[in-house]
Order: structure tokens, then C-alpha cells, then sequence
């Protein structure tokens, strides 16, 4: 089995001190920092932030039989002896009133306000289960309400009412950590208790496909099972960030360990205070990479925003005049760098705010005011980003046409009979791809017969010859490539094709 990403594994394990494997080497010891004694030592900084880690264990009540249900008996041959033995030790089980088993797990987490009790752990620690109690250092053991969870960022808050005494924990900056900066994680491995690793920042801003708001800090810091909600400290004492998740081949440690950044989470958590969800901003697009190829066919001097793909009927984006094909490369005056980084930045925007989005049309900039929606409320109402509708469209009547090979590939006319054949949606407009080489850019690109493509160069096309004459116009402008607007199944996407 090769190497896998595991979520609800994080936890630090006891690993060797930095300082001895350098002395033990004849090599000069690190550098000191804050929370770091000159003997390179992080016994002062533990032993402040333990009592503010907690372990937490989870209880999930499991299925029962509905009452008068009975177990199935094994056959029998008719008339047997065991039949009836069988058949009476079932009907005295039932009659006994047995207790409900219930299936426990751990996790861990922190204290972030230590008044009113709060407590931060990850989703996948508390999800489905019917109860949840806090467990302190000192054993101290306090049922726990969930106050609200986010499945998008693997966060929930707690929170605990006792007369016992906490000790909370602040956020720290996570922007402000560069790679090979200290920190301290501390969690529940394996559900011993506390335990303290250290560890560097090892690499930002990781996209481990866990969701839409990936962003995680990658550390080298042990982490294990039962660590999920743990924290990450820097030198101050500050939280910095959650352990998550690890890449393991076995399920233990090998030094690849994520944590969701603290300045994700304290926003998440502020809503989760607030609302008991969160309300996170919406733009309705689906959006698209910038590659090299895209890039250079759409005239952009780099390769980098987020490339709109389709707009939502209706959405803040629709409404504003965003339309497919534009490149965000600013969103409220935050620089759009890559894809991954809009539905972050939008995220973070406050519901109801208008702000300038400045996007990459046609060979030049504009920017376009944009009044920011809630994520929540469309997802309750089914909106979804779709490709270009003409409800008016009128049915095909044209015949069949011939068809046309171009970029590797056999393209034809949308005809009723290939409507049927592929499913293609009856307001749609474009030419279908039938065939395409194996041996093509077009296949490495994906693209496949059944696929319609709508629009080539940004311009639409009805029929193969349209997709013709924009090859050679881009040839005969000495374009490196050309970009196809492409549905499959609904599911629009923009496809940079080679010239050469």
C-alpha cells in the first residue's frame, strides 16, 4: 500500500532533542529563541501550556435491534431438535434487557477562553457522536456541549461549564511563521495523555485535497493517532495551528504532519462562537487553474489568478457582470496568485460587503464592483454554478453535417440524434467532439468523445468550420495556443490547446 493522507491521525510522538543529536555530533547547538533556554531546553514553554491541552473522548451510541426484532435462527432440517433449542435461547435473550453499547474514540484539544469555557478541537474528533466529554490534564473529566462544527476546515468549538479552574491559550499570527521556525505540538497519541513534540515548519500554504480551504502548515513535528485537535505552538506560546492530519504509509509518523493555520481557524471559530455556524462570503463561480498554456492564449503576462469557468444564474457574480472566461487576479485588493487562493479570500469577506474584483478580460483589466453573498444560504437553496443557459434555444432541425477534424480530434455538429447519444442538454450550443486521437494533446488534456465545445478563442461556435477558421486565425497570429470552453455533462471547464 502506497503512502496515504489520514485525517483524525494527528498527534505529536517523543521525538529526539534537536540539541542532543547536535551535541551528540560535535555540532554547535541551535540558536536560542523565546520559550527556549540556553541549554535547549523547551521544559519552561511545556510545562506553561500542558494544562491548556485537553484529550477529548467521544462516545457514539451503537445500532440496536427495534424491539420485538428477532435475531435470524440458522437452518435447520424440519422436525429437528435444534430448531426449537435455538428458538427458545432467542426468546429468552430478548426478554432480557440488555444495555446499549456505545463506541468511544479520542481526540484532543485546547482551551481558548478560559471564563467562559471554550474549547477548539478538529470535526472528525467530535462528529456523530452523542457525547462529548473534556478530559484536563489533571484528569479532571467535564461533559462538553458542541457549540458548532465546520466540516470545511475540520474545526468545532466546545464548551464546558465548571468551577475548575482553566487555563487558555492565545492565537498567534500563522502568517508571520516561515519555514524552519520552531514549534511545540502537544496532543493525546494514542490516548496516553499529554505529550510535547517539537519540530520546524517544514513547508505553507499545502494543498492536501482534505477541502475547498486547504491551506495547511506542514511540520515535521511527530504526530499520531489521537492528536487530531492538538495544538501547534510557536515560541511565544501562542497557537499557531490544529493538527489534523499526516501522510503515512503505516498510520504512525514519518515526519509529514498538517496543521490547519491559526488565522483560518480564528475566523472560523469567531463564527462558530457567534452563530453556531459559519457564515462564510460567496461570489458564485467555478473556477479553473491558470496555466502557462491558458495564460498565453489569453494574452496574460502571467500565469496566475483564478480562471472564472462558469457563473451561477443570479449569483453576486452573475448580477455584477463576471462573466466565464474572466481571470480574477484581485479580490478586494488581495492579490490573486493562484486559484486555490480566491474561495479563501472571498470566504473571509464579510456577507453584504462590496468590494472590487479585478479580472483579465479580453487583453486588458477592469475591475467590476461586487456585493458579496453567503455561501450558507445558497447552499440551502441548491445553487449551484452551471454553464451558459438560452431557454430560447431553438430546436435543431438543421442535418447532420460532416464531420471536421482539427486539433486531433473529429468535431460535429450538434444533431438531434447525438443530443440523445451523449445527453446532451437540449438548450445547449456548440459542436460535440466524437472521436478523439489517442496520440493528441487533446486526449492528454482529457478532453473525450461526448464533450461539446462551446466556445474557441473566447468566441462561440455553432459548427466545425467556426472551429476551424479560429485555429488558422490564431495560427496566422502566431499564437502559441488556443483555449476551448468545453461542457461535459454540465460540467464546464476551459482547455488550452497546443498550435504546434
Amino acid at each position: 500500500m502506497t503512502a496515504a493522507l489520514l485525517l483524525a491521525l494527528a498527534a505529536p510522538v517523543a521525538a529526539p532533542s534537536m540539541a542532543a543529536k547536535a551535541h551528540a555530533q560535535g555540532q554547535p547547538q541551535v540558536q536560542t529563541g523565546p520559550g527556549r533556554a540556553a541549554t535547549g531546553s523547551f521544559a519552561d514553554l511545556a510545562e506553561k501550556l500542558l494544562p491548556a491541552v485537553v484529550n477529548i473522548s467521544t462516545s457514539q451510541a451503537a445500532p440496536q435491534r427495534q424491539p420485538g426484532q428477532r435475531p435470524e435462527i440458522p437452518q435447520f432440517p424440519p422436525g429437528s431438535p435444534f430448531e426449537d433449542f435455538f428458538r427458545d435461547f432467542f426468546d429468552r435473550q430478548q426478554q432480557q434487557d440488555q444495555p446499549q453499547r456505545k463506541a468511544t474514540s479520542l481526540g484532543s484539544g485546547f482551551v481558548i477562553d478560559a471564563t467562559n469555557g471554550y474549547v477548539v478541537t478538529n470535526n472528525h474528533v467530535v462528529q456523530d457522536a452523542d457525547e462529548i466529554t473534556v478530559i484536563l490534564q489533571d484528569d479532571t473529566n467535564i461533559k462538553a456541549e458542541l457549540v458548532g462544527r465546520d466540516g470545511k476546515t475540520d474545526l468545532a468549538l466546545l464548551k464546558i461549564k465548571t468551577s475548575h479552574p482553566l487555563t487558555a491559550v492565545p492565537f498567534g499570527d500563522s502568517d508571520a511563521m516561515r519555514v524552519g521556525d520552531w514549534v511545540l505540538a502537544i496532543g493525546n497519541p494514542f490516548g496516553l495523555g499529554g505529550s510535547v513534540t517539537a519540530g520546524i515548519i517544514s513547508a505553507r500554504q499545502r494543498n492536501i485535497d482534505a477541502g475547498p480551504y486547504d491551506d495547511f502548515l506542514q511540520t515535521d513535528a511527530s504526530i499520531n493517532r489521537g492528536n487530531s485537535g492538538g495544538p501547534m505552538f510557536n515560541l511565544n506560546g501562542e497557537v499557531i495551528g490544529i493538527n489534523t492530519a499526516i501522510f503515512s504509509p503505516s498510520g504512525g509518523s514519518v515526519g509529514i504532519g498538517f496543521a490547519i493555520p491559526s488565522n483560518l481557524a480564528k475566523q472560523v471559530v469567531a463564527q462558530l462562537k457567534e452563530y453556531g455556524k459559519t457564515r462564510r462570503g460567496w461570489l458564485g463561480v467555478r473556477i479553473q487553474a491558470v496555466t502557462p498554456e491558458i495564460a498565453e492564449s489569453l494574452g496574460l503576462p502571467a500565469h496566475k489568478g483564478a480562471l472564472v469557468a462558469s457563473v451561477t444564474p443570479d449569483g453576486p457574480a452573475a448580477k455584477s457582470g463576471i462573466q466565464a472566461g474572466d481571470v480574477v487576479i484581485k479580490f478586494d485588493g488581495k492579490e490573486i496568485n493562484e486559484m486555490r487562493r480566491l474561495p479563501r479570500v472571498v470566504a473571509e469577506t464579510a456577507i453584504e460587503k462590496a468590494v472590487p474584483v479585478e479580472v483579465w478580460r479580453k487583453g486588458k483589466t477592469q475591475t467590476i464592483q461586487v456585493k458579496v453573498g453567503e455561501l450558507e444560504a445558497a447552499e440551502e437553496q441548491g445553487l449551484l454554478a452551471a454553464g451558459p443557459e438560452d431557454k430560447q434555444a431553438p430546436k435543431d432541425k438543421a442535418p447532420a453535417q460532416k464531420p471536421t477534424e482539427s486539433l486531433g480530434m473529429k468535431l460535429t455538429a450538434i444533431t438531434p440524434e447525438l443530443r440523445q447519444q451523449y445527453d446532451i442538454k437540449p438548450e445547449l450550443k456548440g459542436v460535440v467532439i466524437t472521436e478523439v486521437s489517442s496520440s493528441s494533446t487533446a486526449a492528454e488534456k482529457g478532453l473525450k468523445a461526448g464533450d461539446v465545445v462551446l466556445e474557441v478563442g473566447q468566441e462561440e461556435v455553432r459548427k466545425p468550420e467556426d472551429v476551424t477558421a479560429k485555429v488558422q486565425k490564431a495560427k496566422e497570429q502566431s499564437k502559441k495556443s488556443i483555449l476551448l470552453l468545453v461542457d461535459r455533462k454540465g460540467d464546464l471547464r476551459f482547455v488550452a490547446l497546443p498550435l504546434s
